[in-house]
């Protein structure tokens, strides 16, 4: 019996350790300065620069590897605030050219960050997870928090709204 429980304590601790776990968490950027319709690249206003701080405290215990953004103002602003906190770079994406199944393997056993817009992220979260189950987001929203677990190819998905 003892030798069956240290058989069975050993195969379970190299399951555990053998583990390729990854972390997404994805987040449309803040309010953005609506004062000019015709700007397709404004930056925050000021409730959306409170809001980066806030996204900032939510992840300054989360120990990020990467953080994605798109190139406007109103991501990398977003982002920004948690780069600095964290001293992690920002790499530059762009939505409509992100291959899904690349992008994970890209990032197997990492904890990632990755900031977008109304119309990309519930598309980014539904190419992680390889089903479409989340709506673009009302463009009004900027509280929602998607993550994405993927453990040795079991993919596990949650949508928080953090206010």
């Amino acid at each position: 019996m003892k030798k069956i429980f240290i058989l069975f304590f050993i195969i379970f601790s190299l399951d555990i350790s053998s583990q390729e776990c990854s972390e997404f968490f994805l987040v449309r950027h803040a309010e953005k300065d609506r004062s000019k319709a015709e700007n397709n690249n404004p930056k925050l206003n000021q409730k959306g620069k409170e809001r980066s701080l806030k996204w900032a405290e939510v992840f300054k215990n989360i120990e990020l590897d990467k953080i994605y953004s798109t190139n406007y103002y109103r991501t990398i602003e977003t982002v920004t605030p948690i780069s600095k906190k964290l001293n992690l770079d920002i790499t530059l994406y762009s939505p409509s050219k992100i291959n899904y199944k690349n992008f994970i393997s890209k990032n197997i056993g990492n904890k990632v960050l990755v900031v977008g817009h109304s119309n990309t992220i519930p598309a980014f979260v539904n190419g992680l997870i390889n089903e479409k189950v989340y709506d673009q987001i009302n463009d009004l929203n900027n509280s929602n928090l998607y993550i994405v677990t993927i453990c040795n190819g079991v993919v596990k998905h949650n949508l928080l709204y953090i206010e």
